[in-house]
């Protein structure tokens, strides 16, 4: 995992993961990319724009994950709302990679996670088929419409810090089962997505030192930058202030020097008229 020591853009990305820069599962280099975060941390200076990517071992994939409200947490402490798209798990082109078997894939909703997991056959969704196909909730009895509130997976970031605040992760566990015509008991069954079980694991709130640090680092800062400028504004139209005195002030003196210098000077003595070079001239009649 990076560091953030040379490149901050990087900072809380995997390198590699379980000595592997990427996975061997599926068919581009892009689907089998590692370079997410683990969802407890991120670049810093977030956007509303941005989409988050984290890896998720268990889906042996990367995660998108999008804005989707802005937060408050018990502390105090603002934050952005990022959880994956509604076609995350979308039977489309952009999915196809996961697919290396080819058609048929899995249906709108599931993600195959078979060749990740000892061949299994497992695929995963949100609780409820939240995102999913309504065929797949149909096929089921006794299963209630999903309450994105209660079935939606979530991670409540700092935008400036890059630091989870809450999150939820929610998966449901179904069991893909394909109609066997040769064993005669489950000959009539239909091919049924069952959803064994959904859990949830996350934290609610930071511990409440982590929170008043959080706050601290991030409402003093802009006050900080604020008052400083405010500061360095005020000290410079005070320094123009008193350039322009001491200049005006320069000005008058000069002028008072050069009148009063007017004032006192004296023309110089005039010639005896009776002396000429030192001699005295006798008048001639």
């Amino acid at each position: 995992m990076f560091s953030g020591a040379k490149d901050m853009e990087h900072y809380g990305i995997f390198d590699r993961y379980n000595m592997r820069e990427r996975l061997p599962h599926w068919t581009t280099d892009e689907c089998n990319s590692i370079a997410g975060s683990d969802g407890s941390i991120f670049p810093p200076h977030i956007t509303k724009n941005d989409t988050l990517m984290v890896y998720d071992k268990d889906l042996c994939r990367l995660l998108p994950l999008r804005f989707l409200q802005e937060v408050e947490s018990k502390a105090g402490v603002q934050g952005y709302r990022f959880t994956p798209p509604e076609d995350v798990f979308a039977a489309d082109e952009h999915n196809k990679c996961f697919c290396p078997a080819g058609p048929p894939c899995a249906p709108h909703g599931l993600f195959n996670v078979s060749l990740c997991q000892y061949d299994s056959p497992i695929m995963l969704s949100f609780p409820h088929f939240y995102l999913a196909d309504e065929s797949l909730r149909a096929a089921v009895e006794g299963i209630s419409p999903p309450v994105p509130e209660k079935h939606r997976l979530y991670i409540d970031v700092q935008p400036e810090m890059g630091i989870a605040m809450r999150a939820r992760a929610r998966i449901q566990i179904n069991l893909a089962v394909s109609q066997v015509v040769d064993i005669k008991q489950v000959a009539n069954f239909p091919d049924i997505v069952f959803p064994i079980l959904w859990f949830e694991e996350g934290i609610n709130e930071l511990p409440e030192q982590v929170s008043s640090l959080l706050r601290l680092a991030t409402r003093v800062p802009p006050v900080a930058r604020s008052a400083l400028g405010w500061g360095l504004s005020a000290l410079g139209l005070l320094l123009i202030l008193l350039a322009v005195t001491c200049l005006i002030r320069s000005s008058h003196r000069q002028s008072t020097l050069r009148l009063e210098g007017h004032a006192v000077a004296k023309a110089p003595p005039a010639k005896t008229p009776g002396k000429e070079n030192g001699y005295e001239l006798n008048n001639r009649r």
